[in-house]
């Protein structure tokens, strides 16, 4: 069901895990399937510099995560506001349609981290 990048991706989980000092934590969850993600950030000079996930859900989810984080750190946080769910699917070589609503979430709870860490600021 999955190809060679997604499956990677999900037997080497990069950048997990929970960040106690973050500067701001993004949540956002799929009612339909119950998919959970939650991204952390730590930001120095409009850069983020580090990015965890914690997520709970499907493999298509956790690959999305990751590829989320993978494609965000080191970028400004403008150009990861620029960062949609597709780029994230394409990044990972695509995804099977039936797994689109799971992993389509990721970007917006890096968004969602983004966005309240610039409420804050």
């Amino acid at each position: 069901m999955y190809n060679d990048i997604v499956m990677d991706h999900f037997s080497d989980p990069r950048n997990a895990g929970e960040m106690l000092d973050s500067d701001s934590i993004g949540e956002t969850g799929n009612t339909v399937d119950g998919d959970t993600i939650k991204i952390y950030i730590k930001v120095i000079n409009n850069l983020l510099v580090d990015i965890k996930f914690k997520t709970f859900g499907c493999g298509a989810a956790i690959a999305a995560s990751i590829m989320v984080t993978v494609l965000a750190i080191n970028t400004t946080l403008e150009d990861a506001l620029n960062i949609q769910n597709k780029d994230v699917s394409e990044a990972l070589g695509g995804l099977p349609i039936e797994k689109l609503l799971c992993s389509n979430i990721a970007a917006d709870a890096l968004h969602n981290a983004i966005k309240d860490y610039l409420s804050r600021q």
